[in-house]
Order: structure tokens, then sequence, then C-alpha cells
């Protein structure tokens, strides 16, 4: 039975999770990547895959869907599953030692390891509250831009203060007639470059205001803000975060440490249950960086501290050149 035991098993298909899957590929482990969305990417497909990325190595500027597309690429010279659409329901120790039944919507598997990737959990965007009721077209409401060219030639709003925000605003103002940032506060949350770069832009930046009401108006949405000025315009996307939940994996028959929706984890990312890993967003840490990059790194570390355990006597690290 032992060639249908994986030795490791990674739970989520973002970014960290491709690179961990890669990696492990990469040093001829047995290794598969599980995901219940219906693409691979995480966050970056599903919520901002307009998005231009300016901190990864190697790359000047990265859209989002193309940064993705690469790393699908690169994982798949090495035959790794990704199974999309698969939910993980459970994860349950076996009575064989060392290894795990991983339980999903559509099958189950033995697994050596796991290595859980999933970001904040499952999301959704946070939804506008305006001030006062609102009763408007909200067709022309939307919480992201799966293709900016949507948007040429049109009035844009949008609400929210963070890189996300910023970013979006930023990139709609290449092709939108006018593009006008809402934010409630006068500081913005969101790296110091990107500021400088909207301030500098021809975005039109209103601070400190909220939305008080929308309503229709002719073909498109005039917005009421709180210091009494109104913005009409053809489309509002609102950049306000996401609520995340972790409750499904609580609902596993491990017992994980968690601090809120992130997974507690030792200085080699391995969480309270022994071969269980956590990397990227869902890993907690002192210190940690809300980075890709830090991602990128976690994970190659998961896959050799798993196998100096499973693989006795392999190195514990390799050079791509001498793998290849």
């Amino acid at each position: 039975m032992t060639e249908n035991i994986y030795d490791i098993t990674i739970i989520g298909a973002g970014p960290s999770g491709l690179f961990a899957g890669f990696y492990a590929g990469m040093r001829k482990n047995k290794v598969q990547i599980i995901d219940s969305l219906e693409i691979p990417g995480g966050q970056l497909t599903a919520l901002y895959p307009e998005k231009t990325i300016h901190d990864v190595p190697g790359y000047f500027a990265v859209k989002a869907e193309t940064l993705v597309t690469d790393l699908v690429k690169q994982t798949a010279q090495f035959g790794v599953p990704i199974r999309l659409s698969e939910k993980v329901v459970d994860i349950t120790p076996t009575t064989d030692q060392g290894v795990y039944q991983v339980t999903t919507t559509k099958s189950s598997y033995l697994t050596k390891s796991v290595i859980i990737a999933t970001g904040n959990g499952s999301f959704a965007p946070k939804p506008l509250k305006t001030d006062e009721p609102s009763d408007f077209d909200f067709s022309k409401l939307g919480y992201s831009v799966t293709d900016k060219q949507q948007f040429a030639g049109k009035n844009v709003a949008v609400a929210g203060g963070g890189d996300s925000a910023i970013d979006l605003a930023l990139m709609l103002s290449e092709v939108a007639a006018s593009v006008s940032l809402i934010h409630r506060r006068d500081a913005f949350r969101a790296h110091e470059s990107s500021v400088d770069k909207l301030h500098a832009s021809d975005v039109h930046v209103l601070t400190p205001v909220t939305i008080r009401n929308i309503s229709d108006h002719q073909e498109g949405l005039r917005i009421a803000l709180s210091d009494d000025r109104e913005l009409d315009v053809d489309h509002l996307i609102v950049q306000h975060g996401f609520l995340s939940n972790n409750k499904d994996i609580r609902a596993w028959s491990v017992d994980l440490e968690m601090k809120r929706q992130h997974f507690m984890v030792d200085s080699h990312y391995q969480t309270s249950c022994e071969n269980i890993y956590a990397i990227g967003d869902t890993a907690n840490y002192d210190g940690k960086l809300g980075l890709i990059v830090e991602g990128f790194k976690e994970g190659p570390h998961a896959v050799n501290q798993i196998m100096t355990k499973i693989h006795s006597g392999k190195l514990t690290h390799a050079h791509s050149t001498s793998l290849f």
C-alpha cells in the first residue's frame, strides 16, 4: 500500500502552496495539492487577478494572474496533481503510525505529512456599509476587477485605504475617464511608495470622508459623502478587505493550536501536530511578515523538515542546478 501513500499533501493552491508543491516535486517527493476553489491562485485570482505586484523577487512588476500562471507551470513540470473544487473536510490520524487520512468532498488520501497553505481560510469581501440606508442598482457595485478594460472610458470610484484600494485606483486610472478614491481617514494603510504614487497620479483623493448614501443617477450612481459633497460615477468598487474564517478547519479531527484565524507554528513551521505544517498567510509566529516572498521561503523549509523525518539519510537541502 505504500505506493498509494503521499509523502506530502499540500492544502491550498495559492502562491505559497504552489511553490511548496514545486519544491517538493523537484526533491522527488510524492506530492499533491488540494484546493476548494475552481482555479489555482487563492486570493490573487479570486479577488485581485488584475493587481500588479511589485515585491516578488525577479519581477520588476507582475500581474497577479500572470504570477499564478507561472507558478502553475513551474509546479506542473514535476507532474504534481492540483486537485481543484475539492474541499478538505477532515484530517485524521490512522492506525498506521505516521500516516494521516485526508478526507475531501470528492475522495480520501493517505499521506505521511500535511502542509497547510490555506491563506486566511475561506474568504469573502467585506460588504459596503453606508451611513444611511441606500437603494440603488447593485450591478454598478463591485468588489474586484477581473478585467480593467471593462472600465475603459468610465467614471469610477474606489472605496478603501489599503494597498489593494490604492493599487486598484492606480491601475484603473490607466483606462478610466476618471478615478476617485474614497477613504475615511487622511492616512492610508499602504506602503509609503504606493501612497506617493497615488498623490502623484491623477486619481481624485477624497479624505477623510465616509459614504453617507448611494442612489441611482441617470445611467450610473450618485454617491453622497459625509462632508456633503456628491460624486457621480458609473461604477463603485469597494476594497475594504475581506472576512475570513477557518470554521471548517476547526472541525478537523486533528487538534491544531490556533490564534484567531492562524495556526501557531514553531521555528520550522510545524503546527502542534507532528508532521503537519503551516505556511503563508495562515501561519503565525513572532516576526511574521505578510509578504508572498515569505511564503516562498517557508514552503521549502517545511519540505526539508519533512524529508529529514520521512526520508532518512536524504540531504536536508539541495540546489536546483544539481536536481535538473
